[in-house]
């Protein structure tokens, strides 16, 4: 049993041996390495200020033995500059960035390519963690610094820092007709202080985007976890979270003094759950089929949890909004507040020419109200109305 035990330490130990670290200056030499990375092995980025490099990293770590790409110090590896492509895109399994910083990047379009900071296309259990992203600028509209993208699974944004970023999406979970990545995670990140984009219609400035077109994909399935993650200050546009996809749990955020709201843009089946919101411009707002709103904490806001009319209602049929309807709004609690929960915002708002009626088969009135949908052991503190229905 002694042999046995000390054969058994001798291999652990000399799988520990066959781990490398290496440390590079350039995107040449990660190049030169990439193709010998082995599971366990450290990638070390020696410290500097850099321009975007084009790196993809497909690499094959394990659950157990990761392959790790780091900074030589947390803030002093600083990406900065133009770039229409992807400086980091993770394709592999396994695989962690972590400790960069990215500050003063222009994020273009550009004979079909698209800029983005960091990638996490078809990869597998990938994670960006301990990263800074501060005063990078999109070029043109609806571009995020980073995205989750193809057909991947179980990729994780986490720990970092989105501040003062301009005229972009911090985080899109991107789905396509053809690929919707799984199980994506996006938890304890800070997002603060976001201006008002730039863009004419208000629109594009979200920091966590889970799907863009909710009305053909919505319901695409992705399966997104967004929680814990802190809110100040942003102000971008009228969504601070916006959902777009079905089957996603938003969970244990805080919100602080926003403009925007958390939105239910589109998609199914969804859990909004033990969210605080303190000082926004609105709380929740609602639209879709099957929702779980419960245990949020609102406060000085002006109306808590709002339940949207639509052109369209339930998951056959296509509008550009759908009505709430079939939710469940329970054991909320919602302080300070002109109005409690609003059943019924926008009725009749009319959409004539404020979208494009042959790619949305949709109705362009917004009359049909929300329906079907349980309220119940909600507490209501210093509200003016606590619920009402129009």
């Amino acid at each position: 049993m002694k042999k046995l035990f000390i054969t058994a330490l001798l291999i652990l130990g000399a799988n520990a041996a066959i781990c490398k670290n290496y440390l590079i200056h350039n995107e040449q030499e990660f190049n030169t390495i990439s193709a010998q990375l082995k599971a366990g092995d450290n990638v070390t980025i020696a410290n500097g200020i850099y321009t975007p490099w084009s790196i993809t990293i497909n690499t094959a770590g394990t659950a157990a033995k990761p392959i790790t790409i780091q900074a030589q110090t947390v803030g002093k590896v600083t990406f900065t500059g133009d770039t229409d492509h992807p400086i980091f895109q993770l394709t592999g399994a396994y695989t962690v960035l972590s400790g960069i910083t990215f500050t003063g990047c222009n994020i273009l379009k550009a004979d079909k390519k698209e800029g983005v900071l960091v990638d996490l296309f078809n990869s597998k259990h990938c994670r960006l963690t301990n990263c800074t992203f501060t005063k990078n600028t999109a070029k043109s509209q609806f571009m995020p610094i980073v995205m989750i993208s193809g057909t991947g699974e179980y990729n994780q944004v986490d720990h970092c820092t989105f501040c003062e970023n301009i005229d972009n999406q911090e985080v899109q979970i991107r789905i396509l007709k053809q690929s919707s990545p799984q199980y994506s995670m996006v938890n304890n990140n800070i997002f603060k202080n976001k201006d008002h984009v730039s863009w004419k219609n208000f629109n594009g400035g979200e920091c966590v985007q889970i799907g863009q077109d909710p009305i053909l994909l919505g319901l695409s399935i992705s399966k997104t976890t967004v929680r814990e993650n802190t809110f100040i200050r942003c102000n971008g546009e009228p969504e601070v979270i916006s959902n777009k996809s079905s089957q996603n749990i938003i969970a244990k955020n805080y919100f602080e003094d926003c403009e925007g709201e958390l939105v239910m843009r589109g998609g199914h089946d969804c859990l909004i759950d033990s969210n605080t919101i303190k000082g926004s411009s609105c709380g929740i707002r609602v639209n879709g089929t099957g929702h779980t709103i419960t245990h949020n904490n609102i406060s000085n806001v002006k109306t808590g949890i709002r339940l949207m009319y639509g052109m369209a209602k339930g998951k056959a049929e296509i509008g550009f909004y759908i009505a709430a309807s079939d939710c469940v709004i329970k054991n909320n609690h919602i302080e300070n507040c002109t109005t409690g929960i609003l059943i019924g915002d926008s009725k009749n708002a009319d959409w004539t020419g404020k979208f494009d009626t042959n790619r949305y088969p949709s109705r362009v009135m917004q009359d049909v109200a929300p329906y079907n949908n349980t309220l119940g052991d909600n507490v209501f503190i210093g509200v003016g109305k606590n619920v009402i229905e129009q």
